[in-house]
């Protein structure tokens, strides 16, 4: 029962009397009212099932759409209120409903829209909407509003809903050639000049955004027509065509006849009732006694244990897939007028248009799923331009390799969402469907191009195929479709088209590898690398070098002289020797250990100048470390260090031999991570080989699964079939692949046809495989057991060279057993080292063995198989790398010793290198001493100098010509410590400490006017710890002048010195532009700089430069200003100290300003008070002034 509330807002819309509709005074609110019914509907949709029942769009909006026109505000509310009551019923719901309540429901929405859909079957209707949008469309783009743009999209979606109602199966059983509700749509929008607008809307360049929604009306437009009958629609039949037709009405008259003759020769003289009973032996029935028979005998093929049994219940997830909606053939008038619409979209719109949408798809400005109507455009309007008068220009836009590789990513795309999303596999599946049909047609095309008259589309075709089969992707396509095909989820109409489409791209290939001498293809090989622990190998391994230690211990010394001999040679060069290798896939960082094992593999041999130019070429491209030595090593020391590395056991790679062994013994020592690089490569393409890639089981199946159906199949699909089949089992000789007893039972159905005839090419090809089979069965008599079982090629080649030749084969690959005298010498080998200290058990073992063809697994499990060891775990591999670099307890105590002894010093990094035993570099020690706790900054270590009495220039307040003493001790910094630099870039300006400026520097930048400049760095500093302070964490933060003062400045070489001395680092090369705060420079550090920054820039209390003092003061007190107002105060102290003090407590001082903080301010306060309380001091007192700086504000 309809709703009073709604029933009275539809009385109020008005009546019709006779063919004139009488609208109310309140139509317009009714109508307003009614779209916000529907706005707040419940999930039953019951307005739209009540409006729907009324028969409103019928009886009152479809005459107020006609005859009440000109009233503009009425006409695009009931325009608003139509698009709403037709949108699709899925739209409605979101899916179909799975409750049986809600399908109710959407049965009921679905069978009003029907009803919509044949009430808009009319002229008038779709006149009125024609000329309203032509009207709209005259408009130019000045001059159309923003209303006139959502009428004309909301007519064109009202246009998109009618043509989206599917047909009634149950009303509509019209055959061909009769018009059915969409023919008569289609005419009435024919009628009305519609089509002509959607043309006009595909080829305007002023209205792309409309783009989208004429490509989905066009579609909708051809839902249920054929481009190849299409194409063909007016013409007369030709002689192919009508061979065809008499071809099918002959298998069907003997097929009728064979089945009038069957039931004649079952007629009996007799009636039914003495046809007696009949005993069938060898078949059992329930129990243990035969079957009786009790019906005639020419029942009995017929006959089968499944009669009268319940049909077996099929889960909804097993389930076959459903096929598409039946093509259906309009009238003659429909399908010329469609014809016609085709051919001028070809010549006027396709290109234009499938570009703007393809440009859409790929910008992402469409809705989901747009994609399919793309993709069905694609293969119609290319299927009827190839079937008409194929012209490639026409359909150029989508005939290129973009457009192959665009269709394969949504195959793969939607296959991978069939996979993902199961609850709408189906639909992943019919989109699917659609990409490949455009993928068919694509190749269809270009096939057809081969044939042309023209010798550029010729040449256009060739350069096509040859990038497409180029490609790996898109040659291993159809396998990937052939092996995941789920005829649960994909319907037979999809198989059927997908072994088309393989056939077509197959016999392309293969003539095309024909034509051309050799064809070089891509191809992508996946490498497995397995991820282990390295494996410890002994120096036997390496060559005929010895192997005991006392050996090589004794090999040692004319070494030696060999190295130092040759080090003394001046052509030694480096530039002969690479010590990596650049092709590899190991990077060079991690070559490192493979260009140790080289350098002692050289020692070994005897080849004293390549261990050495190796040494020194390594140390060039791996420094970091000192893995290989310092840059400032004597030759003492790297002849010391080469009898390390010549007397360590570095770990080496597996032989690939003992590597496929143990893979081949699957006899795993650990857990191994397994890695997959896929490298590109280029080879010769052979077309059997790529043919075997189709020779497996899931292909195979396929296929017999489609022949099942060679009586509905069309001839060409049979032929398909047949073909592949054909190149399986006589061109790569497989013919056991297809002894499958489905396979068979299809040959003896189809030899039992009386209809056989029609399929002469299908019996040759059965009689063809039965032979094969039995001859086969003379030598192999458990063919007929492999009849039930697919096969691989690897039983077919059992099957027909009998079985266990694989095993043998295989047998030869593995490695031989351990015979008695084996394992005897093992275990007293075993016995033998396993006390030994200082050597590994396994490494001596295989020192030692006979059989020099084992690898050190097969020796650990044999081990555990004699039961001498537990578990392979017992022999631990030794940790990858050197042992150059670790300390042992004794020297970790010596260097204890020795810094305790020196810690006194001058130079106690200096004096512990010379005097420690082991030789290591400085980079090494500095780390230890902070490990050990022994210093607890870098700082400690560096060298101490005292420093000369303080010049008198100082004294008067002028500057010296050179600060010797601050650039010596810089100088030595820098030297002291150049490994830390090169190992961490960043460790010099985490550990620079701003100190004072020397006063060479600061005389050069006052000379030169840096003033502006200085004060520029001074306030960023400042901003930068007060970030950092708000912040709570830091990073590097660039320096960025912005005035073209501040950018000479930057580019000043001495402006550069003040930098560096400030700790800010200087851009990386080729990396950075700007120099950049470190972000370890803490805030304190930072105001610490900035205030050193002071002494750099001008003297202002100097009594030789009056003439800065003013410029300073006026700038930093100037009343009312912005800058003044949000300056900051910042106290500095004297950074010479007290003068006329002792170089000694002078230099104590310079070091105290490298400590904390809290240090610096003690030590502040101790001078402060000791100037303060000496008035008797015979230099001129110190006057202990506060300067000011400005501070710029962010905003400023």
């Amino acid at each position: 029962m309809m709703n009073c509330e709604l029933l009275a807002t539809c009385s109020a819309l008005g009546y019709l009397e006779g063919d004139i509709y009488h609208k109310e005074p309140d139509c317009l609110e009714s109508v307003k009212d009614l779209i916000r019914y529907l706005k707040y509907e419940d999930e039953t949709r019951d307005v739209r099932q009540q409006l729907g029942a009324a028969q409103i769009l019928q009886g009152d909006l479809l005459p107020i759409l006609i005859q009440h026109r000109q009233d503009k505000q009425l006409f695009d509310a009931v325009i608003r209120l139509m698009v709403n009551l037709t949108q699709p019923a899925l739209l409605c719901f979101g899916k179909v409903p799975q409750d049986l309540n809600f399908r109710h429901h959407f049965l009921q929405v679905l069978s009003y829209l029907q009803a919509y859909k044949e009430a808009f079957a009319n002229e008038k209707t779709f006149g009125v909407l024609s000329e309203t949008l032509y009207e709209l469309l005259q408009l130019g783009w000045e001059e159309r509003q923003e209303e006139d743009n959502l009428l004309i999209e909301r007519i064109l979606l009202l246009v998109r809903n009618i043509l989206h109602v599917p047909a009634d199966p149950v009303q509509e059983k019209n055959i061909n050639d009769e018009a059915s509700v969409h023919d008569r749509l289609l005419w009435a929008l024919h009628l009305s000049g519609l089509d002509d607008l959607m043309l006009f809307l595909a080829s305007s360049t002023a209205e792309q955004q409309w783009s989208l929604h004429v490509l989905e009306i066009v579609s909708l437009m051809f839902r249920d027509q054929n481009p190849e009958q299409l194409a063909m629609a007016g013409q007369a039949r030709s002689a192919r065509e009508q061979g065809a037709d008499m071809a099918e009405l002959e298998v069907l008259r003997h097929r009728e006849t064979a089945e009038k003759k069957s039931r004649a020769l079952q007629r009996s003289s007799r009636h039914s009732r003495f046809g007696g009973s009949y005993v069938i032996q060898g078949l059992k029935s329930i129990g243990d006694r035969d079957i009786v028979f009790h019906k005639s005998l020419h029942n009995f093929q017929t006959y089968s244990l499944d009669l009268g049994k319940d049909t077996r219940y099929v889960p909804r997830r097993r389930q076959l897939a459903q096929e598409p909606s039946l093509q259906h053939r309009s009238a003659l008038n429909v399908r010329l007028f469609l014809r016609d619409f085709c051919s001028e979209f070809l010549e006027n719109c396709y290109n234009r248009l499938m570009g703007l949408v393809k440009d859409h798809l790929l910008r992402e400005k469409a809705q989901q799923h747009d994609e399919t109507y793309y993709l069905w455009a694609l293969a119609f309007f290319m299927t009827f331009n190839r079937t008409s008068n194929f012209r490639p220009g026409l359909v150029s836009e989508t005939l290129s390799v973009r457009t192959f590789h665009f269709i394969e990513q949504n195959l793969t795309n939607y296959y991978e969402m069939m996979l993902t999303d199961r609850k709408e596999a189906i639909s992943w599946g019919r989109r699917m469907h659609l990409a490949l049909k455009a993928y068919q047609e694509l190749l269809a095309t270009v096939n057809k191009m081969d044939t042309s008259e023209d010798e550029a589309v010729r040449e256009s075709s060739r350069i096509i195929k040859n990038n497409v089969f180029y490609i790996m992707e898109y040659r291993e396509l159809f396998l990937t479709l052939f092996r995941k095909f789920d005829e649960t989820r994909q319907p037979r109409s999809y198989l059927r088209d997908l072994v088309e489409t393989t056939h077509l791209f197959l016999k392309m290939l293969e003539r095309f590898c024909r034509n051309r001498g050799n064809l070089m293809v891509q191809n992508k090989k996946r490498r497995r690398k397995k991820k282990k622990k390295a494996r410890l190998q002994s120096p036997a391994s390496a060559g005929d070098v010895p192997h005991h230690p006392e050996d090589v211990e004794g090999m040692w010394p004319s070494l030696a002289e060999k190295l130092k001999h040759c080090a003394q040679n001046s052509e030694l060069t480096l530039d002969s020797v690479v010590p990596f290798d650049a092709a590899s896939e190991v990077p060079v960082e991690e070559q490192r250990t493979e260009a140790m094992v080289r350098i002692q593999d050289s020692l070994l041999a005897g080849q004293a100048p390549e261990a050495l130019t190796l040494l020194r070429s390594a140390r060039e491209v791996w420094p970091e470390g000192d893995i290989f030595g310092s840059p400032d090593f004597s030759l003492e020391e790297e002849i010391e260090l080469l009898r390390q590395i010549f007397s360590a056991p570095l770990p080496r790679q597996q032989e690939p031999e003992e590597q496929g062994g143990e893979e081949e013994e699957g006899e795993e020592e650990e857990e191994e991570e397994e890695l997959q690089a896929v490298q590109v490569l280029e080879k010769e393409f052979n077309f059997l080989d790529y043919l075997r890639r189709f020779a497996c089981s899931a292909v195979v199946k396929a296929y017999v699964l489609l022949l099942q159906n060679y009586q509905k199949n069309s001839p060409h699909t049979n032929h398909c079939v047949v073909k592949m089949l054909h190149r399986l089992a006589h061109d790569l000789k497989m013919e056991a692949l297809l002894f499958q007893i489905s396979l068979f039972c299809l040959f003896n159905r189809l030899f039992s046809d009386p209809a056989s005839g029609a399929y002469k090419e299908l019996v040759t090809f059965a009689r063809y495989v039965l032979a094969k089979f039995f001859a086969l069965t003379e030598v192999n008599h458990k063919a007929f057991v492999e009849l039930l079982f697919w096969k691989n090629t690897a039983v077919v080649r059992e099957m027909t060279e009998g079985y266990g030749c694989l095993d043998a084969e295989s047998s030869n690959r593995k490695s031989s057993k351990w015979s008695p005298e084996e394992e005897k010498q093992l275990q007293e080998l075993y016995l033998t080292y396993k006390d030994v200290e200082g050597e590994d058990v396994i490494d001596a073992i295989l020192a030692h063995l006979t059989t020099s063809t084992r690898s050190r697994k097969q020796v650990i499990h044999q081990l555990v198989r004699l039961g001498l060891a537990d578990s392979v775990k017992d022999f631990q591999r030794q940790r990858k790398g050197t042992n150059l670099v670790l300390w042992t307890e004794d020297q970790e105590l010596e260097l204890q010793r020795l810094f305790e002894e020196f810690q006194s010093s001058d130079d106690v990094l200096g004096h512990i290198m010379k005097n420690i035993t082991a030789k290591r570099s400085r980079a090494r020690i500095v780390e230890k001493l902070l490990s050990l706790g022994l210093v607890a900054e870098r700082r400690e270590l560096y060298k101490k100098r005292r420093r000369k009495p303080v010049a008198p220039s100082l004294v008067n307040g002028k500057a010296p010509l050179k600060d010797s003493d601050q650039d010596d001790l810089d100088e030595e910094e820098e030297d002291q410590l150049p490994e830390e630099a090169e190992e961490d870039p960043g460790a010099e300006t985490a550990q620079s400490i701003p100190v004072d400026i020397p006063q060479s520097l600061r005389q050069l930048l006052q000379e030169e006017d840096f003033s502006a400049p200085v004060l520029w760095l001074q306030n960023c500093l400042l901003r930068i710890a007060d970030d950092r302070e708000e912040d709570g964490c830091s990073q590097a933060v660039p320096l960025v002048p912005l005035t073209e003062e501040n950018e000479d400045a930057m580019e000043n070489q001495d402006f550069q010195n003040l930098l560096r001395k400030l700790g800010i680092r200087p851009p990386v090369s080729g990396q950075e532009s700007f120099w950049r705060v470190p972000a370890k420079l803490s805030p304190a550090l930072l105001r610490r700089a900035a205030a050193s920054l002071v002494q750099a820039g001008p003297e202002p209390q100097s009594a030789d430069l009056p003439e800065q003092r003013p410029s300073m003061e006026k700038l930093s007190h100037t009343p009312k200003s912005p800058v003044a107002t949000k300056r900051q105060k910042i106290d500095l102290e004297s950074a010479e100290g007290k003068i006329g003090k002792e170089p000694s407590t002078f230099e104590s001082q310079k070091l105290r300003l490298l400590d904390s903080d809290g240090e610096q301010e003690k030590n502040e306060s101790e001078n402060k008070d000791l100037i303060d309380s000496d008035p008797d001091s015979p230099e001129p007192p110190r006057i202990n002034k506060r300067r000011r700086f400005l501070i710029e504000d962010e905003d400023d």
